[in-house]
């Protein structure tokens, strides 16, 4: 189930600061989250559960996307690694077959 931060953002279809234009909040019933829309600080209207619902899997496939990013993030080489590659053609050699390996490693959805 996506988050409801980015079916408000897809909603918006904009980045939302969600400490002030947007407040939620989630009240856990017995133990399962409950999260929802506590402030609503923008000038577009609020919208509804089932308007926030019909982004449901374009949420999704935004999070999984982002989770590929996070995963690759992860494993790339250090921004250190990268600068001596500028000067050493085989550590360039060596980081973009690690670079292939990540992306083959973590591919992104519906590739």
């Amino acid at each position: 189930m996506a988050q409801l931060s980015n079916k408000i953002k897809l909603y918006l279809d904009r980045e939302v600061d969600f400490t002030k234009d947007v407040r939620l909040q989630d009240d856990r019933i017995d133990g399962v989250p409950n999260p929802y829309i506590k402030e609503w600080n923008v000038e577009e209207v609020q919208p509804t559960e089932e308007q926030l619902n019909a982004f449901e899997s374009e949420a999704d496939a935004v999070e999984a996307l982002n989770q590929v990013y996070a995963n690759r993030k992860a494993e790339y080489p250090s921004v250190q690694d990268l600068v001596v590659a500028l000067y050493d053609t085989d550590d360039k050699t060596a980081i973009d077959e690690k670079r292939a390996e990540i992306k083959l490693k973590y591919p992104k959805p519906g590739a």
